[in-house]
């Protein structure tokens, strides 16, 4: 099945069952279960290979204890997980095909698949990760049975699909799995963008943090959502580890499983769970960064940060209703010497004075940090219709390097109530940035000198210049035209007067 046919499928079940509660809810019912399919089917694929010259079968030796441990201990080892046969989705669904009673033995199966990791390498990357599957929701059904009928049928559905594992193609159901997450996106209305950024987007920062490499040591986003600007990193360079820290449980838990169904074995990923300013999760310095912050969201700015490395140095803390800058200084406090740093945020961070501006300032003047900012058109995030801004940072740049900045806001296409990114628009970019192109009305490299005399202003309009002119006007022209029409004006009133009097009709005054 092809990447397409198999995302019009999962899209049309998942369409077809939603019912009554919105996106947001609904995706738990469809990505855990689906996401239960490809642990069994990996793991059942895995230890059938491994036993083949056996000439048994996973579900055959589990039956003799000679096997039972081992067999456990090499997936554990190999996958970070183990399902017993009875846990199987392969089990569950023959009892579903009968009309059996298989929530118990469905929520049992999750556990398993959580328990089994406990005390083991793989145990964060697995503990908790069913625990949004909340099979007692009501919304589901009033009564068991009904709830029992609707997970049977989304499973069943499920079932019909073939993920063709066996192929080697993890990717196509992995991208299938997070055209899903979009579409539950793009559904969910006001919250979506806490778990999702719009591939054109996620596309862009990834090609500039891996702008003439192949190799990624380490690439890391500090509000990772679910994963998906982790994932494109890796579709432009070959990398070596994810890190990645989000707030939000739900979708700490939709990380987790898109990274395993993109085929990233789990001790090559680190995501965890918590407020990365509050309390950061990940120590050290990262080749490539990238984030897409919750847009100017409230932070404590408790003034034991001053004593924080990543805020110390700065003089002054972001103000308490907007974290964009302590984001910023999160980042770059993690950002390596080689690396690059490529987040996006709203426009406000620009030009804010107060103690943006001097952090703005310091980060220009004394640092020399910033090397580029892409203004976006406005409308491309689910949720939110304000125009944002891609900076980026390198903390390898010469004292007389320029700051290109870029005017994109214009390039887009309307889809529906979105505007979107066209591949022509996200290569302009790319291709500007990457040659430091200057274009009329497009682009422009400002030397440090220019942002010192715009007083560290940023705003894009400052240094690119996108004012059409009119075409001058020929006022001769006009008078003539104004004469003609003042003619016609005189000969239309007397053909009204002679009209009048033939009817006998007083003609009107205005």
């Amino acid at each position: 099945m092809s990447k397409s046919n198999l995302e019009t499928k999962l899209w049309s079940i998942a369409d077809e069952l939603r019912g009554n509660m919105d996106g947001s809810e609904f995706k738990n019912y469809m990505l855990g279960p689906i996401f239960y399919k490809y642990l069994s089917e990996k793991e059942e694929n895995y230890l059938n290979q491994e036993l083949e010259s056996d000439g048994i079968t996973f579900k055959e030796a589990y039956k003799d204890d000679e096997y039972k441990e081992d067999l456990e201990e090499e997936s554990i080892e190999q996958l970070g997980y183990f399902i017993q046969p009875k846990a199987l989705f392969s089990t569950i669904i023959e009892k579903a095909k009968t009309n059996e009673f298989i929530l118990d033995d469905l929520a049992e199966s999750f556990n398993e698949i959580s328990n089994s990791s406990m005390g083991k390498k793989s145990q964060d990357d697995f503990e908790n990760l069913f625990e949004d599957v909340d099979l007692d929701n009501s919304k589901l059904g009033n009564t068991p049975d009904e709830r029992n009928k609707l997970i049977s049928k989304i499973l069943l559905r499920i079932n019909e699909i073939d993920f063709q594992l066996d192929k080697d193609e993890e990717d196509i159901l992995g991208d299938a799995y997070e055209y899903l997450i979009s579409m539950f996106a793009s559904n969910a209305g006001k919250k979506a963008g806490e778990f999702y950024t719009p591939q054109e987007v996620s596309k862009i920062l990834a090609k500039i943090v891996t702008l003439n490499k192949t190799k990624i040591k380490s690439a890391y986003d500090p509000t990772c959502g679910s994963g998906s600007l982790l994932l494109r990193i890796s579709k432009e360079a070959d990398v070596s580890n994810f890190y990645g820290q989000e707030l939000n449980q739900t979708t700490y838990n939709l990380a987790r499983m898109n990274m395993l169904l993109h085929g990233v074995k789990y001790d090559k990923f680190d995501i965890k769970q918590g407020d990365t300013l509050e309390n950061p999760k990940h120590e050290g310095e990262f080749e490539a960064v990238v984030a897409n912050p919750p847009f100017s969201a409230k932070w404590a700015a408790d003034k034991k940060f001053m004593d924080d490395p990543r805020f110390s140095a700065y003089g002054k803390l972001p103000p308490k209703s907007k974290a964009d800058y302590a984001f910023v200084e999160h980042m770059i406090y993690h950002l390596s010497e080689n690396g690059t740093l490529a987040v996006v945020l709203p426009h406000g961070v620009l030009f804010r004075g107060a103690a943006e501006e001097k952090i703005r300032t310091y980060l220009i003047k004394e640092k020399n940090y910033l090397d580029a900012v892409i203004g976006l058109p406005a409308n491309i995030f689910y949720g939110t219709s304000i125009p944002t801004v891609i900076l980026v940072f390198k903390k390898c740049r010469q004292q007389d390097d320029n700051i290109l900045f870029i005017d994109a806001s214009n390039d887009y296409e309307k889809v529906k109530k979105q505007n979107k990114l066209r591949p022509q628009d996200i290569d302009k970019i790319i291709d500007t940035y990457a040659n430091r192109k200057e274009i009329d009305k497009y682009s422009h490299k400002a030397t440090l000198d220019e942002i010192k005399e715009n007083d560290y202003n940023l705003n894009i309009p400052r240094y690119v210049d996108t004012f059409e002119e009119e075409e001058p006007i020929d006022l001769d022209e006009v008078c003539e035209e104004l004469k003609k029409i003042k003619q016609q004006e005189e000969q239309v009133d007397k053909e009204i007067k002679k009209y009048c009097e033939e009817l006998g009709i007083q003609l009107p005054i205005f």
